[in-house]
């Protein structure tokens, strides 16, 4: 019976070959944590290219405008006082190029010589494998080794997150540190310079959910949920407070209205799954959360709300995003106050 592949499976194989000291000839790296994703490139620049003979056996290319036979010349260049060289191809939409690089970039992969480790890195570009083109897609499935980097689960983030407030002389407990996570999200590199100003503010040891709450710059999504949970409440003026402060900060109308109707549909479903009897698991089920803490505030804003208002709130969440999409000239901004203001007094009635 064949094993099914995880989608950490890649990373988990890099990180054997780094510790292993057995790096493959060829890796494409890709996925929205560019933290881990550059850690590993520094640590196989590290293994790979000794210290002064970075212009030997280092070679960083963009991909825009990069051919075939110019990645060739870098791939064979041979290795200078070391075993191995390294390549790093930075967004090259392979997919795009013209049939005859195509066939060179084939032709490359599948005669890599061992002394070079080609690192193919999307970062601004998105990768987007196309089956369509097959020879290159089997050449890349077959000589490259694909890692995608996302972001760690729950507990690996909060270990993490403990350790770097340990080393600046700070605790955290579980709940805070869920706390931190809901509100500045889960990309380590976000999170880097949030935790560095919350340890600079806090005053006591034991860090606490009034620090975060101080200073701690909350992602998108984390204040879209505090707006809809204040209409739930029938607080208007602090969804209005809340709405003000993402329009200052140039967020679209049209994306937050998108955020908006997301997280009502996720609050209709914490209503049904009260009415039904069921547990925040089934809710984390439902939406693929990572972890309990949002399941377990949206069941209890759930408690407040009737499941006819959360039906009508996604209805008129819909009809308002079509309204500003298909009117010439709507004011998206206006619509999506007074969307608040509607659902906020019949949160209450």
């Amino acid at each position: 019976m064949a094993v099914k592949k995880t989608q950490n499976d890649g990373y988990a194989q890099l990180r054997a070959d780094m510790a292993a000291g057995t790096l493959a000839p060829a890796y494409l790296f890709h996925g929205e944590e560019s933290y881990l994703r550059e850690f590993c490139l520094s640590e196989i620049r590290r293994q790979l290219v000794p210290e002064g003979f970075e212009a030997f056996n280092f070679h960083r290319l963009e991909g825009k405008g990069l051919t075939a036979q110019a990645l060739t010349e870098a791939v064979e260049a041979m290795p200078m006082m070391a075993e191995r060289t390294m390549v790093q191809v930075v967004d090259w939409d392979v997919y795009k190029l013209p049939e005859e690089q195509r066939r060179g970039l084939i032709a490359l992969l599948e005669d890599l010589p061992p002394y070079c480790c080609l690192v193919l890195v999307y970062d601004l570009l998105e990768y987007k494998p196309n089956r369509t083109y097959k020879k290159l897609y089997g050449a890349l499935t077959a000589h490259v080794r694909e890692v995608k980097f996302q972001p760690l689960n729950q507990d690996q983030l909060m270990t993490w997150v403990a350790r770097r407030l340990k080393a600046a002389g700070h605790t955290i407990d579980v709940p805070t540190a869920e706390h931190l996570l809901f509100t500045c999200g889960a990309l380590m590199n976000q999170l880097i310079p949030e935790i560095a100003k919350i340890a600079a503010y806090a005053q006591g040891e034991r860090i606490t959910r009034a620090d975060i709450d101080a200073v701690a710059s909350p992602v998108v999504e984390a204040q879209v949920f505090d707006m809809t949970r204040a209409v739930s409440r029938g607080d208007f003026d602090r969804a209005a407070e809340l709405l003000g402060q993402l329009l200052t900060l140039q967020q679209e109308p049209f994306m937050l209205l998108s955020l908006m109707g997301g997280e009502l549909r996720r609050l209709h479903s914490a209503r049904i799954a009260l009415d039904a009897g069921r547990d925040r698991f089934w809710l984390m089920e439902q939406w693929n959360m990572r972890s309990d803490y949002q399941a377990k505030l949206l069941l209890e804003n759930a408690r407040r709300v009737s499941r006819p208002w959360c039906a009508r709130a996604v209805r008129r969440c819909c009809e308002t995003d079509l309204r500003i999409k298909s009117v010439s000239g709507a004011d998206g901004a206006g619509e999506l106050k007074l969307l608040l203001m509607e659902l906020a007094q019949t949160s209450r009635a």
